[in-house]
């Protein structure tokens, strides 16, 4: 695992055009770095040595020097393709999946991507054409931005190695925001840096003689087209997870797992169990507050395979971790990213590489939000005028308990999507609800920013994906949405920078590109029976784990920070937020913020989402926009900590 990053000017490419930006991705490649630097074009690459470790260094380039690659990730079919293009001629000098890469390329051109399965950002200057070459996997697993100035061109794992060298201005991107209130991710090209844009998942783009031309090269069908009965296709699904898991094993280092206690993460330890036949680490993170405390059943598992267990319980003071967790992100997120932060910390203390379970929930079909848009459908069919006049003040009148998914919550869910006309409007509501949408950001902006971005329907980000998907069946068309929005904007997002702002490389096997392209065709009533998600899953899982985890309720990864935000957390989030630069500046109704904080403390409304994406937001600025550091930033936070214990 790597962080790479580039630079193509007109007037020259100086190893001091590079410096900078490697500099800003040390975290992600602290065992090694490397440049290269000809005429108008520089590369740069930090290394997280796993594969061939004396052998794998970069920036590396074919026998004549005229194909250069800087690449981040795992291609886990490279031994395959070793041996293929040895057939073909090739010779090799590594026993690194990067110079299959450049001999792939040489052989096939830009199409090589075609054969690659894995996870990765790349990228590959011909020297011969005077073309520079961008690719990112399947799904999004890495990630890859650029930017582009009159005829100069930057590139990089992370937003802050563009920023540092490219001299723009840091201006924040309105629309961006906007999006990111609505929907908690902001969907490709955007960034929340104006002239910085994201290379989308299963792209390629090519720069040359100052122009930009991007293609998609693989696209997901949901078109049920499996001929097999159900206890075909059962085994025929427990086969592929066994030879996926096998592949995302291959390691020159150890390699553990992260281990939640839900039934994907169970499902990984339980193959890699299966498969290794040796014990090995694996990594919890727990709260002292039960209903949100997943640890008892990591330990289940745990025991029941034997592994070499590590947890760690966390509390209120991981908010002083925020500034560098969100310096790390370089966007601002929601309450996930410290769950994924924290666990992250605490493996990489014992291990360079983990799997996890990510990508379970859209594969297997795990949202309880697949079948709620049912209920929301049978819900609406009560007349408009009761459902306003009389079941919504009723709902209101609930107090919030602040458990994960109240009964509260729920309520307020179904009732609201109500509202809204057609599954795939109701789907997007559905993203919407737990943050700001439409009435809420119209409440929160001031006029200023609402002329700006009121017209504006993060909605149809999703609605769009699913009106456009390649499936047949409404099941279908919500997984697809997720695939192209949730996943690689939002989950894998995090995914990649929490990992790698501790040096750690996660694989996640449940996202092997071919996996998903099999259970896509599944059909959808095996992969979701009624209510019960993720059915076609267990029946694997009944061969390989205890009962309880098979037949667990859906329970995140999630902190209890509505508790914290309450209670302790309370005065802090009014001090800090008092005076944010969006209220200071005329972005945000000041009356509106409180509003939000008092609500949640009454046990009105369950708002800590929301406040936790406006806190977020405001650390997020001051490192990025008022330019202060990390150290600063922490300062500050524990300042208002203090005061307002």
């Amino acid at each position: 695992m790597c962080g790479i990053c580039g630079k193509y000017s007109p007037a020259g490419v100086t190893q001091e055009d590079i410096n900078p930006m490697l500099q800003m991705l040390t975290h992600r490649g602290p065992d090694d770095e490397g440049i290269f630097v000809r005429g108008n074009i520089g590369l740069g690459n930090t290394r997280l040595s796993i594969i061939d470790l004396p052998g794998g260094h970069q920036p590396m380039s074919n026998e004549d020097g005229t194909i250069w690659i800087v690449y981040n990730g795992e291609i886990y079919n490279h031994r395959q393709l070793r041996d293929e293009l040895k057939q073909s001629g090739h010779h090799f000098r590594t026993n690194s999946d990067t110079e299959v890469i450049v001999h792939l390329y040489e052989e096939l051109g830009e199409r090589f991507v075609e054969k690659l399965n894995g996870m990765f950002a790349i990228a590959i200057w011909d020297g011969n054409q005077q073309k520079l070459l961008l690719a990112r996997d399947h799904l999004g697993q890495k990630p890859l931005f650029y930017s582009q100035s009159s005829q100069e061109f930057w590139f990089g794992s992370e937003i802050k190695a563009i920023l540092v060298t490219s001299n723009q201005n840091r201006e924040i991107d309105l629309e961006a925001l906007n999006h990111y209130l609505s929907l908690r991710f902001i969907p490709s090209p955007q960034t929340m840096f104006r002239g910085v844009q994201k290379l989308p998942p299963a792209h390629v783009l090519i720069f040359q003689n100052g122009k930009i031309n991007l293609r998609q090269y693989w696209s997901l069908s949901f078109r049920q087209n499996h001929s097999l009965s159900e206890s075909d296709l059962i085994e025929e699904l427990r086969k592929r997870l066994v030879q996926t898991v096998k592949t995302h094993l291959v390691s020159d280092v150890p390699v553990g797992a992260l281990l939640s206690g839900g039934l994907d993460s169970s499902m990984i330890v339980a193959l890699m169990a299966t498969e290794l036949g040796v014990s090995f680490k694996t990594f919890s993170i727990g709260v002292d507050e039960q209903d949100f405390d997943e640890i008892p059943y990591a330990r289940l598992v745990a025991d029941h395979f034997y592994t070499e267990h590590i947890e760690q319980r966390v509390n209120l003071d991981l908010m002083t971790s925020l500034p560098r967790m969100i310096w790390h992100l370089d966007e601002p997120s929601d309450p996930i990213a410290a769950c994924q932060f924290q666990a992250a910390a605490l493996a990489s203390k014992h291990v360079k590489v983990v799997l996890g379970g990510d990508g379970g929930d859209e594969l297997f079909g795990g949202f309880d939000r697949y079948f709620g848009v049912g209920y929301v459908e049978h819900y609406a069919r009560i007349p408009q005028f009761a459902r306003q006049q009389l079941i919504g003040p009723l709902i209101d009148w609930f107090p919030e308990s602040f458990s994960y998914k109240s009964r509260t919550q729920k309520l307020r869910w179904i009732h609201q999507l109500s509202f809204l006309h057609g599954t795939a409007e109701r789907y997007a509501g559905a993203t919407l609800f737990f943050r700001f949408d439409h009435r809420g950001r119209q409440t929160l902006f001031t006029p200023y920013l609402w002329d700006e971005v009121g017209k504006l329907d993060s909605a149809k980000v999703i609605t769009t994906q699913y009106a456009h998907s390649d499936a047949v069946d409404t099941y279908g068309k919500m997984l697809f949405a997720d695939y192209m929005t949730r996943l690689t904007e939002h989950s894998l997002m995090l995914t990649d920078r929490m990992t790698m702002a501790h040096g750690l490389e996660l694989r996640s096997p449940f996202l092997d590109h071919k996996l998903v392209e099999f259970m896509a065709a599944v059909p959808s009533n095996l992969k979701m029976n009624g209510r019960r998600l993720k059915s076609l899953l267990r029946k694997v899982a009944i061969e390989y784990l205890p009962d309880p985890i098979v037949n667990r309720s859906k329970q995140g990864f999630m902190f209890p920070f509505a508790y914290w935000f309450r209670n302790d957390l309370s005065g802090f989030l009014k001090s800090f937020l008092v005076n944010s630069f969006f209220i200071r500046e005329g972005f945000f109704r000041k009356e509106e913020v409180f509003k939000l904080i008092d609500e949640h403390q009454r046990n009105k409304v369950d708002n800590h989402v929301r406040l936790w994406m406006l806190l977020s937001l405001e650390i997020w600025q001051q490192l990025n926009l008022e330019n202060k550091g990390v150290d600063e930033v922490t300062e500050n936070i524990k300042e208002h900590l203090i005061e307002k214990s």
